[in-house]
């Protein structure tokens, strides 16, 4: 396993010491108000979808909700799936700004998921599509539910992390991180309310 290291709070995040990776955890990105009042808007007014996946020649309805938006018409492609993007918001553009002060990169894209229930889940995989370019840099924000974070590394079977992502956090994943680790939100038999994440990325 590995362990965190930093200091929490809104302005510093906490950096995982994690071999082969660029991944800073911010666990109060958003204050509470804040955060309550994104999960709502986006719950209300995001056009949700949800669609089909094929796992080992079978076709599933793929276990969350999802939502495409970007600023440059650009699609994006992953599992089989091919999403066309709405037009930034003023709420997204809003977010988008806050997280932009934390790196030097001008996100163009979001991808929004929407697990409604424990059994919603993201598998196994690792956001490295060539639209993403060499070395993508991911964030990622969570509101409403906290849900546990997985990471395992391609190579090294024995190099794990679990990370609970809380409601107004941001996790920001950096440089090679794609290329050696990969990461999913598992299924949960336990009884919890929905969460609404929002993955901040470069269509290129």
């Amino acid at each position: 396993m590995g362990s965190l290291q930093g200091k929490s709070g809104e302005a510093n995040g906490m950096r995982l010491n994690l071999p082969d990776s660029d991944i800073t955890y911010y666990p109060n990105f958003f204050s509470k108000d804040k955060a309550d009042t994104y999960f709502e808007h986006f719950k209300r007014e995001v056009p949700w979808q949800q669609d089909d996946i094929k796992v080992f020649g079978k076709v599933y309805p793929q276990p969350r909700l999802t939502a495409l938006y970007s600023n440059n018409g650009k699609p994006y492609s992953y599992s089989n799936i091919t999403m066309q993007p709405h037009d930034f918001t003023e709420v997204l553009m809003e977010i988008k700004k806050k997280i932009e002060t934390k790196t030097d990169v001008v996100f163009t894209t979001c991808l929004l998921n929407r697990y409604r229930h424990g059994k919603d889940s993201n598998g196994w995989h690792a956001d490295k599509e060539k639209e993403l370019g060499k070395n993508p840099v991911i964030a990622s924000v969570t509101l409403g539910q906290e849900r546990y974070f997985h990471l395992k590394h391609r190579n090294e079977k024995d190099l794990r992390q679990k990370l609970l992502l809380r409601h107004g956090s941001l996790l920001l994943m950096q440089g090679a991180t794609q290329h050696y680790w990969l990461h999913q939100i598992p299924k949960t038999s336990k009884p919890i309310g929905e969460r609404i994440n929002l993955t901040f990325r470069v269509i290129v």
